[in-house]
């Protein structure tokens, strides 16, 4: 049984979707939770309002953790009211086409803002804390679409890719500090970002092309991200593990 008791987890985009099946999940582990959020206050109110259910202490945020400046701010204010982190999942992001002749720059630069630079300042800005609890596991939702590629979805694509590369940079620099760094790599999952492109492409023809038979819900990527978590992943760093149901394996 994973057990994540007296654990501090941050969830930088906790307030929907994979975020909150992750942060209800922890709790269910035992872990008490913090909930960054951008705008959603209600639905970050309702995460917390679930976790306290559950037996565990939780603690809601706002932050643009694309900002320099605003994860640090709300990593001290998670540890002011839940004591030091021991965990971090970065789920914040966003999830939107554009094909490359009506692609501008605004567009590809806030994908990378908020997929790329705020993975980087949520690690950046949890890092002195996990260090100070003598060691951590940091986990990064990704996406099958780093791994493979997307058409359409480039921009998205190229900022997953990033961050597998970012995870595994900083696998080999938080080593020595007993700080785990690995991704989950999510294909088709059933969230309120992505269900536009699921109607779209269809929800029959999306789950026949799955191995498995179905379109992911969001407790598959969480409980991955649960594991990697938990001390039964100690020996776990610099991965990826992919929930897609088998679509990247097809022949």
């Amino acid at each position: 049984m994973i057990d994540l008791s007296g654990q501090h987890v941050f969830i930088a985009g906790g307030s929907r979707g994979i975020g909150r099946m992750t942060a209800l999940m922890a709790a269910q582990a035992g872990a008490n939770v913090t909930i960054n959020y951008l705008r959603a206050a209600e639905k970050a109110a309702e995460v917390v309002a679930e976790v306290e259910a559950l037996g565990r202490k939780a603690f809601a945020v706002q932050a643009d953790i694309a900002e320099d400046g605003a994860a640090d701010r709300a990593v001290q204010e998670a540890i002011a009211a839940q004591g030091p982190l021991s965990g971090l999942v970065v789920s914040a992001g966003v999830f939107e086409p554009s094909p490359i002749e009506e692609m501008s720059v605004d567009f590809w630069e806030r994908t990378m803002s908020v997929n790329v630079r705020g993975t980087f300042l949520a690690i950046r800005a949890a890092v002195p804390s996990l260090r100070q609890n003598k060691g951590g596991s940091i986990v990064i939702y990704s996406s099958t679409a780093g791994q493979r590629g997307s058409s359409v979805y480039s921009a998205y694509a190229t900022s997953k890719g990033a961050q597998l590369l970012f995870m595994r940079s900083m696998a080999k620099e938080l080593a020595p500090d007993r700080i785990r760094v690995n991704c989950v790599a999510p294909g088709w999952t059933d969230t309120d970002m992505s269900r536009d492109p699921i109607d779209a492409e269809g929800r029959e023809s999306v789950a026949a092309s799955i191995p498995l038979g179905r379109i992911g819900k969001p407790e598959d990527p969480a409980g991955a991200a649960i594991y990697l978590l938990s001390p039964l992943a100690e020996f776990i760093t610099g991965s990826t593990i992919t929930v897609d149901g088998g679509f990247d394996m097809r022949g």
